[in-house]
């Protein structure tokens, strides 16, 4: 079992670094703060509650079960990080969010002293790792602390449900993806975890033996339901930023036509190649490479070139905006190659702007490089003669073909 739920701790633990990805910010912010906490908390339960965890607790104090107040101490805290984050989710007023944080914290600080209290005051003398809430379910003081800390944990769960359930219908998107995975998550954990130690804690003050719905189906299901709510906080705010870095990544590589035919003519710094780079930056690196390059070769441009591409491209078939992109990308192919072999630039008009200029983004770079990907030739095969019909390997027709010797009879 401890291999189970130290490795929803380190999915946990993960997401928890995932979300903190600029620690200054995240202190700053307290939605991303309170997310930070509350997967950070939800990890620290899983390592307490392991039984090797348990038990190298126990050794280490010298207290048998020393490890159970420790451990539904965090659990505790962890309700309360998860009441704090809906409600800075919510948002409202500042001294209206700031009363309801503090209201939480005291009410489950509360909870917390009252857990360890009665732990002092139980006999709990024989060690546990697994089976302690049914061993002791009959137990003075050690009964109320089970008991105690499953309804704090019971009262916080079923308001995330409540909550969950509620703005879900309100939002669309991720932000209601995110809450539904939350909303399955927290009733794998009302269900599959605090249904079924309640069910086992009941059997025993009634004299019979369900334990192993406590030690065997409620931490699989804790975990699951852990990692489902941590996916729900995580999801609405690491997942744009990936798809944009994503698409940076695409719009860097649809730039490697245009910026393969402009990077002699750059004159911009030269971008840093350490492979750390988000693809986000590379692109902007290429972006203001490119412009600049564009900028460089605009005396070079021959419009003549241009007007006789797009007259071409029009007789194509081709719509007056690929017309244009198809010219200006023949244009500018021009444009390198004068400035490569350093002729005199044509007489011209530089009021000319390129469509890759006059739209902000990325978006008309791609286009004309894709006008130039789609304007070069393909590769052709040498070129053989043909070969007229009847005509053997060793035979040749045509006005240079030997005449045929007469017959002599």
């Amino acid at each position: 079992m401890s291999l189970v739920v130290y490795l929803a701790a380190f999915m946990l633990g993960v997401a928890s670094v995932l979300v903190r990805r600029r620690p200054r910010t995240a202190l700053r912010d307290p939605l991303t703060l309170s997310t930070c906490v509350a997967i950070a908390l939800a990890a620290l339960v899983f390592v307490c509650a392991a039984p090797a965890t348990l038990a190298a607790v126990n050794e280490l104090t010298g207290v048998p079960n020393f490890g159970a107040p420790l451990t539904y101490g965090m659990l505790s805290a962890y309700s309360c990080a998860a009441l704090v984050l809906l409600i800075n989710w919510r948002g409202g007023p500042r001294e209206l969010v700031r009363r309801m944080v503090l209201r939480s914290v005291a009410a489950y600080g509360l909870l917390v002293l009252a857990i360890v209290a009665l732990f002092a005051l139980a006999d709990a003398g024989t060690e546990r790792l697994t089976d302690l809430d049914t061993y002791y379910a009959n137990t003075p003081f050690m009964r109320e602390m089970i008991l105690l800390y499953l309804l704090g944990h019971s009262a916080a769960m079923l308001v995330m449900c409540a909550v969950c359930l509620k703005w879900a219908r309100e939002v669309t998107g991720l932000l209601r993806i995110g809450l539904r995975l939350i909303l399955v998550g927290t009733l794998l954990d009302v269900v599959g975890f605090q249904l079924t130690k309640y069910t086992a804690v009941v059997a025993r003050w009634n004299g019979h033996d369900l334990d192993f719905l406590s030690t065997d189906v409620a931490p699989p299901m804790a975990s699951l339901g852990a990692v489902l709510c941590s996916a729900g906080f995580v999801l609405p705010r690491l997942l744009p930023p990936t798809l944009a870095q994503w698409r940076g990544l695409l719009d860097h590589r649809r730039l490697a036509p245009l910026w393969h035919l402009v990077r002699s003519a750059s004159t911009a710094p030269k971008p840093p190649t350490a492979w750390w780079q988000l693809p986000q930056v590379r692109l902007q690196w290429r972006e203001v490479s490119i412009h600049d390059a564009l900028l460089a070769l605009a005396p070079y441009f021959d419009h003549r070139v241009r007007e006789r591409a797009r007259d071409d491209a029009l007789a194509a078939g081709r719509s007056p905006h690929e017309a244009r992109l198809a010219a200006e990308a023949a244009m500018l192919t021009d444009a390198a190659r004068r400035a490569a072999a350093r002729e005199e630039p044509p007489p011209a008009d530089g009021s000319y702007r390129l469509h890759a200029t006059e739209v902000s983004g990325t978006g008309g770079l791609v286009e004309l490089a894709r006008a130039l990907d789609r304007g070069r030739p393909p590769p052709t095969a040498p070129h053989t003669p043909p070969v007229p019909d009847g005509a053997g390997p060793n035979t040749m027709a045509g006005p240079m073909a030997e005449p045929e010797e007469p017959h002599v009879a």
